[in-house]
């Protein structure tokens, strides 16, 4: 029975959250562009900073300044099937429910600038590039809830106790009994943020041909914080049912169990004694199980990874290609729970002290860009994320991602330019790697936008960006204690920003 209170606390250490995610922890709306067209992988801009560095040097030489600001809402949503649910009190009858996270993240701001000169650009970038908020499940997780249900497996055998005392004429105990209700106070919050900072160099080969080179330095914050509170089983005195504290209950059983072990000490009775001592550690447990719980966990942490990219220009075509190597990320705990997780292998990681491996992972782009017409350009691209190969996950657990890029852009006027694009989102998650504390779902992303050139040295940028899940199902267990489990989320994000050259 001290699994029960391990539980709790594992479940509660372990959410995570990200606010617009590409691959596993990897934010790629890094500028306003983006949301207006993500298939930028091979487009010349100063947002190339970010999607294509080597092309940014054919901008022409000058400062290029990229300053945005996002604003981003997103959604998880978990329903939970568990036959144990219809015995909550507080929501009966239903076997499942539904748990809803709101992440908010009110201003997500990035910032790329460029020095070009000759047949060099010396770049500099920094964004949100994983999280960029907080998310909260104010009715805590459906993990949370099995748990807690699970303590009503322990009627019969409560019971069985309160027979034994009425059977050894014991007053008041045979009209006392155990019933299936149960209710509890639950919360969850995660909050964290990746800051990237990115230098670089881009060198023009040729007129068509630019490399580059550059590395990347993400310092990682996050905070958990979450409780189990209140929990409450049905108690029915003489078949008048109430609600009352679950510690409390069984503190006070495992109290009569030892008093009345005593008086069959004392008796002579040992036989009768050695089983009511045995039933009170069983019941103590419990009590002990059921005690209100409230964690809270800091983490910091920080990792460097070079970067390389090529851009080469053929006519109307571009063609452009990056790859991001792995960042080692390794987070270090502030926790109040060191007293829970020692000795656990379970909690270890979360202990005070303790370091926690976060890697983000190793990114290959590759991107085309094609001008049909002076106005009107089209534009491809594929990202592939080694999530597999990143130290946070197994190969049992998930593949690499992938992500599908198409848009295009088009001229109206000398001032003004509108575009689109869509991005699919193919996660390869396996059973094991979802869980509600932490999963990610295929999706689908839409973008469109808008740039509005002031003058020859300033263009504003405005965009929404919409992103449409796919849903996961999955089960465990059997029946008739059967789990299921399907995940989905939402997501919008809306962007402004101002381009600069000098």
């Amino acid at each position: 029975m001290k699994t029960l209170k391990i539980a709790f606390i594992a479940t509660l250490m372990a959410v995570t959250e990200t606010v617009m995610a590409g691959g596993l922890l990897t934010n790629t709306n890094q500028n306003v562009a983006f949301l207006r067209n993500p298939a930028r992988d091979a487009a010349i801009g100063i947002d190339g900073v970010y999607s294509n560095p080597a092309g940014v040097v054919f901008l022409g030489e000058g400062i290029h300044l990229s300053l945005n600001l996002q604003n981003a809402h997103q959604t998880r949503k978990i329903k939970t099937g568990f036959p144990l649910f219809a015995y909550n009190m507080k929501n009966p009858g239903s076997m499942v429910h539904e748990f809803e996270g709101k992440a908010d993240a009110p201003i997500i701001p990035s910032l790329q600038a460029a020095y070009n000169k000759g047949k060099w650009s010396f770049q500099f970038g920094f964004a949100i590039t994983g999280g960029g908020g907080k998310c909260e499940f104010d009715n805590g997780l459906g993990s949370f809830e099995q748990v807690v249900a699970g303590v009503t497996t322990y009627k019969n055998a409560v019971n069985g106790m309160y027979q034994a005392l009425g059977a050894l004429g014991i007053p008041d105990m045979a009209g006392h009994s155990m019933g299936n209700g149960y209710q509890y106070d639950s919360y969850m919050r995660g909050r964290q943020y990746y800051y990237g900072f990115t230098l670089g160099a881009a060198y023009k080969v040729t007129d068509n041909l630019s490399v580059y080179g550059g590395v990347r330095m993400l310092y990682g914050s996050a905070n958990y914080y979450g409780y189990v509170k209140n929990i409450g089983i049905e108690h029915i005195d003489n078949g008048t049912s109430s609600m009352v504290s679950a510690t409390e209950h069984f503190g006070d059983l495992t109290s009569r169990l030892l008093q009345y072990a005593g008086m069959m000490e004392g008796t002579g009775n040992t036989q009768a004694a050695a089983g009511l001592k045995q039933a009170a550690a069983q019941t103590g447990a419990l009590a002990a199980a059921t005690q209100d719980i409230e964690l809270n966990c800091d983490q910091t942490g920080w990792g460097v990874a070079p970067i390389i990219g090529i851009d080469y220009k053929a006519g109307k075509l571009n063609l452009a290609a990056k790859y991001e190597f792995k960042t080692r990320m390794r987070l270090e705990n502030k926790s109040a729970n060191s007293a829970s997780a020692k000795g656990i292998a379970l909690l270890d990681k979360y202990a005070d002290g303790n370091t926690v491996a976060e890697d983000t992972p190793a990114l290959l782009a590759v991107g085309a860009q094609y001008e049909f017409t002076p106005k009107f350009r089209v534009m491809a691209g594929w990202h592939h994320y080694f999530d597999a190969d990143t130290k946070q996950y197994t190969k049992d657990m998930l593949g690499d991602s992938n992500e599908y890029l198409f848009g295009a852009e088009y001229d109206i006027c000398k001032r003004v330019q509108v575009s689109a694009g869509m991005q699919r989102t193919a996660y390869d998650m396996k059973d094991a790697g979802m869980n509600d504390i932490s999963f990610n779902v295929s999706s689908y992303s839409y973008g469109l936008g808008i740039g509005f050139n002031v003058n020859e040295k300033v263009k504003l940028n405005a965009a929404w960006f919409q992103t449409l899940y796919d849903d996961y199902d999955m089960s465990t267990g059997t029946a008739p204690a059967m789990t299921t489990n399907s995940f989905t989320r939402t997501n919008r994000v809306i962007g402004l920003g101002v381009d600069i050259k000098l």
